[in-house]
């Protein structure tokens, strides 16, 4: 059963005379908890907020626990656009036809980074200390949070991360997982590099208490995705208000403080890499057993 978490975002920003006589059911923006920490939440409610404004429209943000509610959402089109991992993306395109819209840009790189994590104070230098030890991932489906460390582990240490660990847990938020790495209720954890670095330049207590022992290369970035059947017109316009809103200084306010140079449009082969993951781990894992939650 689905259990998204609606913000309370109906955001009537309705513009112009002719608005009046519209009827047009709220635009739905899902967006999924760990795909951002709470300290952002304000901004993507601006990000909305913005779309709502330029386009007229009464727009919504639900917010969804985690990427299997939000996806059967997309597919039976409850939402028309999401802020999606790139796992996710990867097999919601080969689902249902999953299209990109925009991807945002940070630090000047369409890219980011796996990072595991241990606590400040930890002996562990690299990811083989880790051995018999806790481990969070945050989603089955995050990019960062799961995919990327199984496919280390295995490459690595030729087993599963469930026989490799001690145990695996999952927190369902990045925020979350370093919160837990920094209070020692895990030893360590996978997080998303974009995530990591927001709370390190905005909230350094956060990330106080953690450390990095490992980097990822790079992979293509979480992107913004909408239902194939969307209208086309209403996608190329929402596509044009976000690729355009640093250009406008109420927009660049929003982006800056979420640390986004601005959003441009992605490749669907910047996601390859992350598809060849997948493949490569669905011909060598057996079937995952169950994650304790």
């Amino acid at each position: 059963m689905r259990t998204a978490l609606k913000l309370a975002l109906a955001l009537s920003m309705i513009a112009g005379p002719a608005a009046g006589a519209g009827v047009e059911p709220p635009l739905r923006i899902g967006l999924a908890a760990m795909i951002s920490p709470k300290e952002t939440l304000a901004f993507y409610r601006g990000i909305i907020a913005y779309v709502g404004q330029e386009l007229g429209r009464k727009v919504e943000m639900v917010q969804y626990r985690t990427y299997d509610e939000m996806d059967t959402a997309l597919e039976q089109r409850d939402l028309e656009i999401a802020f999606v991992c790139s796992g996710p993306y990867v097999r919601d395109r080969e689902r249902f036809g999953a299209e990109l819209l925009v991807a945002p840009q940070s630090y000047g790189k369409p890219f980011y980074h796996a990072y595991v994590i241990v606590p400040a104070g930890s002996p562990a230098r690299t990811l083989a200390d880790l051995r018999r030890k806790r481990f969070a991932f945050t989603d089955p489906k995050s990019n960062t949070g799961r995919i990327v460390p199984s496919y280390m582990v295995w490459k690595a240490f030729g087993t599963s991360p469930e026989e490799f660990f001690s145990s695996v847990t999952l927190t369902y938020s990045h925020d979350k997982s370093i919160e837990e790495v920094g209070k020692g209720l895990v030893d360590g954890a996978s997080v998303d590099s974009l995530i990591f670095d927001y709370l390190t330049a905005r909230n350094p207590a956060a990330t106080r208490g953690a450390r990095i022992v490992a980097k990822s290369p790079p992979y293509g970035i979480p992107p913004v995705i909408v239902h194939p059947k969307i209208d086309r017109a209403l996608k190329e316009r929402v596509k044009q208000i976000l690729l355009e809103m640093h250009a406008d200084p109420r927009g660049k306010k929003i982006l800056d403080g979420i640390m986004v140079d601005k959003f441009i449009v992605p490749k669907d082969g910047d996601y390859d890499s992350v598809r060849e993951m997948e493949r490569w781990l669905a011909k060598t894992r057996p079937a995952a057993p169950t994650i304790r939650k």
